[in-house]
Formats: structure tokens, sequence, C-alpha cells
């Protein structure tokens, strides 16, 4: 499977009083991000607030995520889990209801060891059917796999075939490139690096900016594949301070907040995450409009 484009990642709405899930609030979401010409859609990933829920919720908005996404893009599942065991029925799971994709990430309370590491995905992979995308994100899960490490694992295991790399280095993805011969597609999942990591050939940018910036994503990923870099240019300029803005504040907080002022009502975040403060509301409309001005 090629995946190209604007890969995009939709919160988890939770009901104001109960902190249920909110599937009525999920369905027009997703579809929303559809309308703004994503590519693929990734549910339960770090901005889904995937850590903080339970095993039946988990299962409830990946059957609920594939369903109103309804083959029109490919859906890839989030799976960060501390056990491989959990992780497995996960991936068990996410190939029963449908996914077109697994988005792998371990997470550490002891550090791993690059064989750890390996097994963790070599038995993943062994239970499933599913395409695999290895994602590196050492700020959430607490692992920072190398470049060598993930590049053994592209050669030597089937499923996997891409990765994501939000660490905000691009050495990263040259990297990439000279141990597969251009072979291995990277998904670039740092938003600021979105015009470089594009420039440098990345096969696509794993992002929650459409839930605020509707197409202007999109147009920066078009401006890029045809070559036209002072557009490119102009459309990423645009959306950098909000992009700066989301990543330092906290995805699930300042999405959620974004959403929110925009009428979708998607409810806080869970505890023991905080909803966005009267001051962080108002920067955040402030470069919403700003973003979104023509």
């Amino acid at each position: 499977m090629k995946l190209e484009g604007i890969i995009a990642y939709p919160i988890t709405p939770f009901k104001a009083e109960s902190q249920e899930v909110d599937f009525d609030a999920l369905t027009i979401t997703l579809n929303a991000l559809l309308e703004h010409q994503c590519d693929a859609i990734a549910p339960l990933g770090s901005a889904g607030e995937s850590a903080y829920l339970s095993w039946q919720e988990w299962q409830q908005v990946a059957e609920k995520s594939i369903e109103v996404v309804n083959h029109r893009v490919p859906v890839i599942l989030g799976i960060s889990e501390l056990t491989t065991t959990m992780a497995i029925q996960k991936a068990e799971k996410a190939e029963e209801l449908g996914a077109d994709v697994i988005m792998v990430m371990p997470i550490s309370y002891w550090k791993l060891t690059d064989q750890e590491i390996y097994d963790y995905y070599q038995q993943i992979a062994a239970a499933t059917k599913l395409p695999m995308m290895v994602y590196n994100n050492p700020a959430t899960s607490g692992v920072d796999m190398s470049p060598e490490l993930i590049a053994k694992m592209f050669q030597e295991i089937e499923n996997i075939c891409m990765v994501k790399d939000s660490t905000g280095d691009i050495q990263r993805m040259h990297k990439f490139h000279e141990l597969t011969q251009g072979k291995l597609p990277f998904y670039n999942g740092c938003n600021p690096l979105a015009l470089e990591a594009f420039c440098a050939g990345a096969s696509g940018w794993c992002t929650v900016a459409p839930n605020l910036l509707g197409k202007l994503p999109n147009q920066l990923y078009q401006a890029a594949k045809n070559g036209d870099l002072t557009q490119a240019q102009t459309l990423f300029y645009k959306q950098l301070p909000l992009l700066r803005f989301i990543v330092q504040g906290g995805l699930p907080k300042t999405i959620k907040a974004g959403l929110n002022e925009l009428g979708f009502n998607v409810g806080d975040p869970r505890k023991p995450l905080q909803k966005a403060n009267p001051s962080e509301v108002n920067q955040l409309k402030s470069l919403m409009k700003m973003a979104m001005a023509t």
C-alpha cells in the first residue's frame, strides 16, 4: 500500500459531564476532516488520547471511525502499548474491524534494548497481515529508535512498510533514504517541519492541523508536489505560528479548544490533562484567524 499526502489525526471527543466518548461528535469531526481533502485518517494517536481510553473504548472508537470513513480513504489505527501482548490484541482487533494499516509505537517504562524493540515489532507483525507503520516519537513514548534499527526492521519484517518520525530532525529522513536506497516511505510527524520534509521527498505529513486549518495542509502538500516552492513557502508560513502553538500547548488540549471555538463541541481532554485556559484560547483564536486570512 502506498500512502501519500495528508494523514489526518482526529481527536476523541468526550461528553461534557460524563466524560464518556461522544460518538456523534466523532462522526462530525471525521466527516469534516474528509471534507478538508485528507488522504488518510489515523484515529487513536496521541491527539486521540489513546493512552487515556479503556480497551472497550479503544475498540468502539476504532470501529466507529472505520464505519464513518467507509473506505473513502485508508484508515490507520494507532497502537502504542507497554506490553507486546496488548499490542498484539489491538493489532488483531484492527484487522478484524477492517483497518487498512496499523501505526505501532512501543512505550517504555524500563528502557528497551534494540533487540526488545525488534522483537516487539516482529511478534506484532506475526499476529496480523496488516501493513505496519513504525512510529518514532520519543517525546511521548520514551523510546527513540535509531534510523539503523528502523531500516533493519523494514528490511527483515515483512509487514513493516513505512515510518513516521516525530523527532523534528530532518537528518533522520535523509538517513532513512540512504540506509534503504530510498525504498522506505517516510512520513513527517513534526508539524513545524512540514515544508522541509516535503522538499526532501517525504511521502506524507501526519498531522492534526486539518482539524483547525481545513484545506491549508492539503494545499501545502499539492504545492510541494507540483514543485511550486514559492507557493509552498507562502502556505507554510501562514500555518507555522499555529503549528508551533498546538505542539507546544499539547495536541489534545489545543485541538479540542480550537474545535470547540469552531462549534464542534468535542469536550475537554481526559484528566489529568487540563483544558486550555482563557488566555490560551484567545491566543489560539487569533492564530487560527491569522492562518485562515486570505
